[in-house]
């Protein structure tokens, strides 16, 4: 099962309630934030990287159950780090 944040359960419990409304120019904004989500899933660099088997064995396991490849995972992780969504510890 997927876990969903504060901000995922709120538009969720809205939208069973039936509270979500929709909203003028709703085809423009789709349409701008389709190019922003293309934007920023565009892979147009290669980076070759050495990590331990262990650590490998681990992601690829982790990327089956969720289901995704595990070069996408490794990715998205990444991608989330430098965003600030994923704090070091």
């Amino acid at each position: 099962m997927v876990k969903l944040n504060r901000e995922e359960k709120e538009i969720l419990e809205a939208f069973e309630k039936g509270n979500l409304k929709s909203v003028r120019g709703k085809k423009s904004a789709l349409d701008q934030h389709r190019e922003y989500a293309a934007a920023t899933f565009r892979k147009d660099k290669r980076v070759n990287i050495r990590i331990s088997s262990r650590d490998l064995s681990l992601i690829q396991r982790r990327a089956l159950s969720e289901g995704i490849p595990y070069q996408t995972l490794i990715s998205s992780v990444l991608h989330k780090f430098v965003d600030g969504q994923l704090k070091d510890a």
